[in-house]
């Protein structure tokens, strides 16, 4: 393939990108949100990690988790306890990770 393609259809793809992500920066003033679409935009952010972490705990190759011998369900637990207890995103994931590992890697589950 021609590198000069490749080169115009990358250039092009990134302005694309630079122009639908920068959107709302460009009005110089700010678009009036009624206040209940304000209010759920808020849990937006909340509603896409459900979405994408959700399917990764609760389900494999498709099918729903019937058994507790896997060792995501430990982990979530105590990534969950440890994010009650302290409130703290970093330590949460890394007690979930210190969980999850050895029991994924040194037990097979």
């Amino acid at each position: 393939m021609n590198p000069w393609i490749v080169a115009i259809a990358v250039l092009g793809l990134a302005a694309i990108t630079v122009v639908t992500r920068s959107f709302f920066f460009i009005p110089e003033r700010e678009w009036p949100l009624p206040d209940w679409l304000r209010r759920g935009l808020a849990y937006a952010p909340l509603a896409a990690l459900v979405a994408v972490i959700a399917p990764e705990i609760l389900m494999t190759q498709g099918h729903l988790l019937l058994t507790w011998r896997d060792a995501r369900w430990p982990a979530v637990l105590a990534a969950l306890a440890y994010y009650f207890w302290r409130r703290g995103i970093l330590g949460t994931i890394v007690l979930g990770m210190a969980v999850y590992l050895p029991l994924h890697i040194g037990l097979g589950w």
